[in-house]
């Protein structure tokens, strides 16, 4: 059996629900053969209509999914505290001694609203969850593989990489949605937060690319994580078994289709693929 991430240890983050893409994602990993160590932060979930999954069952889940003597961990982090960030890369790394991949999959839902709702608290919770600590995270992230910068480094200064590369020395991933291919109503902070991610994708991997980082924003397209159930829909749902019918396949996608493409990505067979805002939505779009 071919274990192309053997030896290479990932981080996923927003891992705290079976449901979820995260759990997908470090299964996916895991199954590749990569050691995972995972973020979660449960009060998120509790405040939700789906609820908190056992995160004991989580662990078990992607324990199972381990090939080769690859190894687990987890930590609970609150992300919007920028003093919990080197914390989590460190305990990441800790976990075999090196990290390669980050994955930053988690998210604020939820008191959201449309544009007549908005207010500075309310933008703030989404922009800090959703893009300022991904970008906290990546920059943590770099800095760990970054050679020693020369002399006295001034913020905006060209990064000083060791070219060439023989393959990627690091790999991220962002998570955004939808918002750039139509309206997102009623997700306002959301959708601003995950626009801010896919429009700074190209200027963050050109400068990751320095260092030999490979940089690319996964666009999933509507993923039922449960919140698309009628028990545990966080929105109205009236409707919503018609407008399935109606998409191209016929469905939703699940959780494992997005980890199939960042599984993918993260192999040598995925290296050349830089910088890009990927749209895997089963042509939702369309």
């Amino acid at each position: 059996m071919t274990l192309p991430l053997a030896g290479r240890t990932a981080l996923v983050t927003g891992v705290s629900r079976r449901r979820g893409i995260g759990f997908a994602v470090a299964s996916r990993l895991a199954a590749l053969g990569a050691s995972v160590f995972v973020q979660h932060w449960r009060p998120h979930d509790l405040d939700q209509p789906w609820g908190g999954d056992d995160l004991d069952e989580v662990r078990h889940g992607i324990r199972s999914a381990l090939v080769d003597g690859g190894a687990f961990g987890d930590a609970e982090a609150d992300l919007t505290d920028a003093a919990a960030i080197p914390r989590l890369i460190d305990a990441a790394s800790g976990l075999t001694g090196r990290l390669d991949i980050l994955v930053c999959n988690h998210a604020k839902s939820g008191g959201d609203g449309s544009i007549l709702d908005m207010t500075g608290d309310r933008l703030d919770a989404f922009w800090s969850t959703n893009a300022r600590s991904t970008l906290l995270l990546t920059a943590e992230f770099a800095r760990r593989l970054a050679p020693p910068q020369s002399g006295r480094r001034r913020p905006g200064d060209t990064i000083e990489g060791e070219k060439p590369y023989a393959e990627p020395t690091g790999r991220v991933f962002w998570m955004t949605s939808g918002q750039g291919h139509g309206a997102m109503r009623g997700e306002i902070g959301y959708a601003t937060s995950k626009a801010a991610l896919a429009g700074i994708t190209r200027s963050v991997a050109a400068e990751l690319l320095e260092l030999g980082i490979v940089l690319n924003t996964v666009n999933p397209g509507p993923v039922n994580t449960g919140y698309m159930d009628h028990d545990t829909a966080d929105r109205d749902v009236d409707g919503l078994d018609e407008w399935i019918r109606a998409t191209p396949f016929g469905r939703v996608g699940v959780p494992s289709d997005p980890a199939a493409l960042i599984g993918w990505l993260s192999t040598a067979e995925g290296a050349w693929i830089v910088g890009q805002v990927l749209t895997s939505d089963g042509g939702f779009s369309l």
